[in-house]
């Protein structure tokens, strides 16, 4: 059995950053959004491994809406190129890995399902943690063109993009451009008081 000592262990960067309001385990605090990646393939076993955690994601009435396109090729990651805007290019060009995040928004009868992006969300999360756990990191990206991204890839009506996340093993800080240097760090978070509201606003 994994005792409390274990869970709560921090990584040095993240102590130094991250403080818990509340104990929760070590998993949520260190994992944190990297933007620099080693120049290391990530295998298939690995990348399915991570995707097979957002498999099993909460999904409401198990219409499992999410989608993942991946790019682990250079013609492929090209095509992701031609649509994440340059200043995310600067870094998002050496992550060996991008999966760009859909959700399908119509139920079997045609309606809509106003649960597509939320449980999207859920497989994002699931992605994020299992990578993690695995020694890899990620980055979910919003800075890209989405009518070039849906025109390149073919994407039909009835899906939703969402993020495209960068998936690899983590990088030195030096391998950034010098701007983003200082910034590849774990973030903080408001205190969870000022984001819970009892009862009603």
């Amino acid at each position: 059995m994994t005792t409390h000592a274990q869970q709560t262990v921090l990584l040095p960067e993240v102590e130094e950053n991250r403080q818990g309001d509340y104990p929760v385990h070590s998993l949520f605090l260190n994992r944190w959004s990297s933007r620099a990646f080693e120049p290391k393939e990530v295998a298939d076993e690995t990348l399915y491994t991570i995707l097979e955690a957002a498999r099993w994601a909460p999904s409401s009435s198990n219409m499992q809406p999410w989608r993942f396109i991946v790019a682990k090729t250079e013609a492929q990651k090209q095509k992701f190129q031609s649509f994440i805007k340059p200043n995310n290019r600067l870094w998002t060009d050496h992550a060996p890995v991008l999966v760009l995040v859909l959700s399908h928004k119509l139920r079997q009868d045609g309606a809509l399902n106003g649960a597509h992006a939320f449980d999207a969300g859920a497989a994002w999360a699931s992605i994020a943690f299992q990578a993690h756990l695995l020694g890899l990191a990620t980055r979910a990206v919003g800075g890209y063109d989405r009518d070039i991204a849906r025109e390149v890839l073919g994407v039909p009506e009835d899906y939703d993009l969402h993020a495209v996340i960068t998936l690899g093993y983590r990088g030195a800080s030096e391998r950034l451009p010098s701007e983003l240097q200082e910034r590849e760090l774990p973030n903080g978070r408001r205190p969870l008081s000022e984001s819970i509201i009892e009862g009603s606003f």
